[in-house]
């Protein structure tokens, strides 16, 4: 009890710690940031539609779901990568979302997104593998982690910030194995206790693991306000398998 106590109380300080040194970014660079427009894209937007690659098969969501860590379990994820590559015109793919989840039936985000290449909006690779994914030669960054209809997301230095992209998931591309502690908002289908872990699609930021896309540091919480109190919104990374 009292272990779990203390890693909880770790957990809670390393993801304020991470808010901190975050908010001390945005402020250090804040004569540099830009606003960014972070308009969701609707099957309305005809313009962005017919300008996104049909090859790609990679990108930041441009909205979560709207309830926090609560994204209606892995299906639930799946099936919103699909309908937002759906309403850019982007069609007949298989969809994955980019995260992990713990217990006796976990799963490993890096083995439900298959075998790559992924290209983004703009037709742009950023891994050739899941081995490529996982090293420090892949090609996620602030300019190339943009959303289904080629939108770059906000980083460090943008208003508003929104970097924390949900993951669940270790630098190795698994789940975490220590089950003291919630790193999934207890598997996708929390949105108020428990904290997930996040990476910086911008790679910069706070955190154990700041230049990190997938494993920066825990959220402050899963409720949808925790999230962008932490720099993030909800967000996560989406891959077609085919």
């Amino acid at each position: 009890m009292f272990r779990s106590r203390s890693l909880k109380k770790s957990l809670a300080l390393i993801a304020a710690l991470s808010v901190a040194a975050c908010s001390s970014d945005d402020d250090d660079n804040s004569a540099e940031g830009t606003a960014v427009d972070n308009t969701p894209a609707d099957s309305s937007d005809s313009q962005n539609s017919s300008q996104i690659s049909s090859k790609m098969s990679f990108f930041v969501t441009s909205a979560g779901p709207g309830a926090g860590g609560n994204l209606g379990g892995l299906a639930g994820a799946d099936a919103h990568c699909g309908n937002l590559a759906d309403a850019v015109g982007v069609t007949g793919k298989t969809w994955r979302a980019y995260l992990s989840t713990t217990g006796a039936d976990g799963i490993n985000a890096s083995e439900r997104i298959g075998e790559g290449p992924w290209l983004n909006a703009n037709g742009v690779e950023v891994a050739q593998s899941v081995e490529d994914l996982l090293s420090g030669s892949n090609n996620i960054t602030r300019e190339t982690a943009i959303t289904e209809s080629a939108s770059i997301i906000g980083g460090v230095g943008d208003t508003p910030n929104r970097h924390d992209i949900l993951t669940g998931t270790e630098l190795n591309g698994l789940a975490s194995t220590d089950l003291t502690i919630d790193t999934t908002c207890f598997n996708w289908t929390s949105s108020s206790t428990g904290s997930a872990l996040v990476g910086h699609h911008d790679r910069m930021g706070g955190g154990a693991n700041p230049t990190s896309w997938s494993t920066a540091h825990p959220s402050l919480g899963c409720s949808q306000s925790d999230l962008i109190a932490s720099a993030g919104d909800g967000l996560f990374y989406c891959f077609a398998t085919n």
